[in-house]
């Protein structure tokens, strides 16, 4: 804000400096009154066209929805539920697909990972998951 309060003075400064010697010449001009404003006809004045422009925003929000969705970042995390009805189409979970994981849920995990020679954590990360997935994509495929 200094800077500006700065620059904004010696702009003025220098337009009173130059303004010093013009003095004789700005005693010769004449005030605008309205009537000299009403005097210009429009057919005096020459015809600008003016080009029509969309405004940018319109055009962003356009190119927007164009655009195609994202991947997401990182690895994909499943839902409980994808992950339990995979585990039920692949023959390790027995229960209820409810979205919820529980000891049924775990012990399935388990089992899974180490019938797949992944370690058994009982967790679904990248790669228990990318082993997982594919009996949830099977499933989807065959009905």
């Amino acid at each position: 804000m200094k800077r500006f309060l700065g620059v904004a003075f010696v702009v003025l400064m220098l337009s009173v400096l130059s303004s010093c010697g013009k003095r004789e010449e700005m005693d010769d001009l004449q005030p605008i009154t309205m009537e000299s404003l009403g005097a210009i006809s429009s057919s005096t004045a020459p015809e600008v066209k003016v080009p029509e422009v969309k405004p940018a925003v319109t055009e962003i929000t356009t190119q927007v929805k164009e655009a195609l969705p994202l991947p997401p970042q990182g690895p994909y995390k499943p839902t409980n539920i994808e992950i339990q009805t995979a585990l039920k189409n692949a023959g390790f979970y027995s229960g209820s697909v409810d979205g919820k994981i529980g000891p049924k849920s775990k012990k399935a995990i388990e089992d899974f990972q180490s019938a797949n020679g992944l370690k058994a954590d009982g967790k679904v990360g990248p790669k228990t998951w990318e082993v997982l997935s594919r009996h949830l994509i099977a499933a989807t495929r065959s009905r």
